[in-house]
């Protein structure tokens, strides 16, 4: 099976940019991991590892400092998109984010994005309902002390 191309899309702004650095370590019909530098050079993280849950609307991802310390672990919900006729997977963010923390802190950010895609028009409704769903489903994982069935994924990855 040939890798899959990655395109992140964004609704706020609005841009649709190729990973093309991005490394697929691992690609099946359920999953794909990546790893990455920042596109942009940046202070607070370097690189990492992401994890595309092609059946759940996640894309969870290890952020690291320069070090190699852990800085957090970022959770994106997401929707998903292939193109046959290039091979290309298209990654919509849906806005809502999910930030666990070393320590165990969790941070839900960008709820306030959901108003603005409603109120811009930037999506249709049933994608804003399909983010929260998605939302909701990730944030029962985490508070009933399974992602780790989500992280083992990049884990396995992120120790060789």
């Amino acid at each position: 099976m040939d890798h899959v191309k990655i395109y992140r899309k964004r609704m706020i702004p609005d841009e649709c940019i190729l990973l093309k650095d991005d490394i697929i370590l691992e690609q099946t019909d359920d999953i794909i991991i990546t790893s990455w530098n920042t596109l942009k050079p940046r202070r607070d993280f370097h690189h990492g590892y992401s994890c595309y849950f092609l059946k759940h609307g996640y894309k969870v991802s290890k952020f690291y400092r320069e070090d190699n310390t852990l800085l957090y672990w970022y959770c994106d919900i997401v929707d998903y998109a292939y193109q046959q006729s290039n091979n290309a997977l298209i990654v919509t963010d849906l806005l809502a984010d999910v930030v666990i923390y070393p320590d165990g802190y969790i941070k839900v950010l960008d709820l306030n994005e959901l108003a603005v895609a409603i109120e811009q028009a930037l999506c249709e409704p049933r994608v804003i309902t399909q983010a929260l769903r998605k939302l909701d489903a990730l944030l029962n994982l985490i508070y009933d002390d399974k992602f780790d069935t989500l992280s083992s994924y990049i884990d396995k990855w992120a120790e060789k």
